[in-house]
């Protein structure tokens, strides 16, 4: 059965963005290396956000993802020269293929983001990629100073006066699709990169490869 949903909230990184389409600026700037650096950017990047939540300790999204490239690249030997011009990339991250005509495919739901990303990297990212009128609001985790799982920042969804059970919430990670199921929220879990699920024991409402599923599970 469908669920009676009013508002769709969408991961932003990973989701609709592709993060490892950083490649491209990496390649270029250390060839043979931009699959590994944007490997380990982003495994560092998801750690310590993670860790700074826990240890209380927040800065935003933009100073998480410096520090992690910054970590990559000394730990991978690449001149930290390149740093600026490599996070610069962050602000034009590619959509996935699907995500423009699927998010307009579901004009009957209110449609936010909902991402650890600061402000400025999600207005940049969202405005490079013509989303902003697919979407009534872009949340960050900035607001609440710290970062998902936290149910804080599952909270800021609630903001509108919905209750949980009309709120479906969508990632392609994992960890966070069961961050927002503890939460109290529908959830579907794009598995683009055909992962095994967590064992964190909350499954997600619906696993799909991409949004275009999502599309027809919600039209049927």
């Amino acid at each position: 059965m469908r669920p009676q949903l009013q508002l769709l909230a969408f991961d932003a990184y990973g989701t609709l963005f592709d993060v490892h389409s950083v490649v491209t600026t990496c390649e270029a700037l250390f060839p043979g290396r931009g699959g590994e650096l944007s490997r380990l950017w982003r495994q560092k990047q998801l750690e310590y956000s993670w860790l700074r939540a826990l240890m209380g300790r927040y800065v935003d999204f933009w100073s998480v993802t410096e520090e992690a490239l910054t970590y990559a690249m000394r730990t991978l030997e690449l001149d930290v020269a390149w740093a600026a011009e490599v996070m610069e990339s962050y602000t034009q991250l590619e959509l996935y293929p699907e995500v423009k005509a699927s998010l307009g495919a579901l004009s009957a739901y209110e449609r936010v983001i909902l991402s650890n990303g600061s402000p400025r990297m999600l207005n940049e990212v969202v405005s490079a990629a013509g989303l902003t009128g697919e979407l009534v609001a872009v949340l960050s985790a900035d607001e609440v100073r710290s970062f998902k799982p936290d149910p804080r920042v599952y909270a800021l969804v609630l903001e509108g006066g919905l209750d949980r059970a009309s709120i479906g919430f969508i990632s392609a990670n994992a960890w966070d699709v069961s961050g927002a199921k503890a939460f109290g929220f529908w959830t579907c879990w794009l598995n683009r990169s055909g992962a095994p699920p967590e064992a964190l024991g909350f499954s997600p409402d619906l696993i799909t490869t991409d949004l275009e599923a999502l599309v027809r599970y919600l039209g049927s």
